[in-house]
């Protein structure tokens, strides 16, 4: 037996195992979806890689279909509820090489109708573009829906008429807590970027303080929102060098420390208000939109293992704390790479990436609002349950 093993030893080249890719696989705790809404999860923003036709992506749920480059559902009524979603990722030869599990969470088509909803956006550019608000207040207007007001002091000239936020190009978290002028306490400077925090203040000569109470009270009828979302990451760590691992997560370190801050700050001055933490968007599945925006400076992969690695942070950080307040939007799934992005733009999507987005967080405040149990607003919905499984859905 031992000649056996070890003549071909000698006798015939060594050949390495082929070493498997390391997808990281990420999901967020759960995914919510309302009867009627159309939801696509794309599977080149489930993983890690720059090839995602080279793989099999199976997902095993009592509701939806698989296509070709997304799992797609436009649930019914009699499929409101939660059902259990396992992704399992495999290679040409069927070999799996990842799995995952979440939550699908299909809110009643009636859920919060005709409640009050205060509700206060907040991020980025892509806030400030004011098409995934814009997009939320197309839902909330279809029957069946909570009354929202829109708190905010920006409203852009693409921002509909009863449509307003905290939304601003080149913003990160910190910016919300920190970011200060003297010259320029005025609420704009500029028809995109705002050089003053709209939520800091501050008497002449002296420094400015962070005071969320005056704003609600100067800014929105002297009353919290009952909701606030937030859509921010990709300033905070574009510049972040993608091939230094231990670099990446220093400068996500940071990041989630100052999100912390804005988050706790919210919760002091708005015990009851639940905040809806949206994960960072996946990139243009085109390099031209980088090309095109930073001529060779910054590449479509780069951020790809940027972003992908802030999502898992995100998730490790923020999940299963709705005891907290404190929820997370499946935004990072939602918007498909190639026809939700301009082939010109590496990370700001068109008209269709920005429903997709407002589409989330309306069908997350849908669920939100559903927990038959829960007192008048604002609470904040138990953990669900999962049914059995049944077969896969296969691409």
């Amino acid at each position: 037996m031992e000649a056996r093993l070890i003549l071909p030893l000698l006798l015939l080249p060594w050949t390495a195992p082929a070493q498997q890719p390391d997808l990281a696989l990420t999901l967020p705790p759960a995914i919510h979806a309302v009867p009627g809404v159309p939801l696509r999860l794309f599977y080149d923003n489930l993983v890690l890689t720059e090839k995602p036709e080279a793989f099999r992506f199976e997902f095993d749920c009592p509701v939806g279909t698989a296509e070709q480059r997304a799992w797609r559902i436009e649930a019914t009524d009699d499929q409101v509820g939660t059902h259990p979603i396992r992704v399992t990722v495999r290679d040409a030869n069927g070999t799996p090489l990842a799995s995952a599990e979440t939550r699908l969470q299909v809110a009643p088509r009636q859920a919060g109708a005709g409640r009050p909803l205060r509700l206060l956006i907040i991020g980025d550019s892509l806030t400030n573009a004011s098409q995934y608000p814009n997009e939320m207040a197309r839902w909330f207007a279809e029957p069946g829906n909570p009354n929202v007001t829109f708190l905010g002091t920006h409203h852009p000239s693409s921002a509909q008429p009863n449509v307003s936020h905290e939304g601003y190009g080149g913003w990160t978290w910190a910016a919300f807590l920190t970011r200060w002028n003297p010259q320029a306490a005025a609420p704009a400077a500029g028809p995109v970027k705002r050089a003053t925090s709209p939520f800091l203040f501050a008497r002449e000569g002296e420094p400015p303080v962070f005071d969320l109470p005056r704003y609600f009270r100067e800014s929105c009828d002297d009353q919290p929102p009952d909701v606030v979302t937030f859509l921010l990451g990709i300033n905070d760590c574009f510049s972040a060098n993608p091939d230094d691992p231990k670099a990446i997560d220093t400068k996500i370190d940071g990041v989630l420390a100052q999100a912390d801050q804005l988050l706790a700050a919210f919760h002091a001055a708005a015990p009851q208000a639940t905040l809806a933490v949206g994960l960072t968007t996946a990139p243009n599945a085109r390099e031209s939109g980088f090309e095109a925006n930073y001529k060779g400076r910054y590449h479509r992969w780069g951020w790809k293992r940027i972003q992908h690695r802030l999502v898992q942070r995100m998730i490790d950080h923020l999940a299963n704390r709705e005891s907290e307040g404190i929820h997370l939007v499946a935004t990072e799934l939602v918007v498909d790479p190639v026809e939700g992005y301009p082939e010109n733009n590496g990370v700001h999507p068109n008209a269709h990436g920005y429903a997709q987005i407002g589409t989330a967080f309306y069908s997350w405040i849908k669920a939100w609002c559903a927990d038959a149990d829960a007192p008048p607003f604002p609470q904040s919905p138990p953990p669900a349950t999962a049914p059995p499984d049944r077969a896969p859905a296969r691409r």
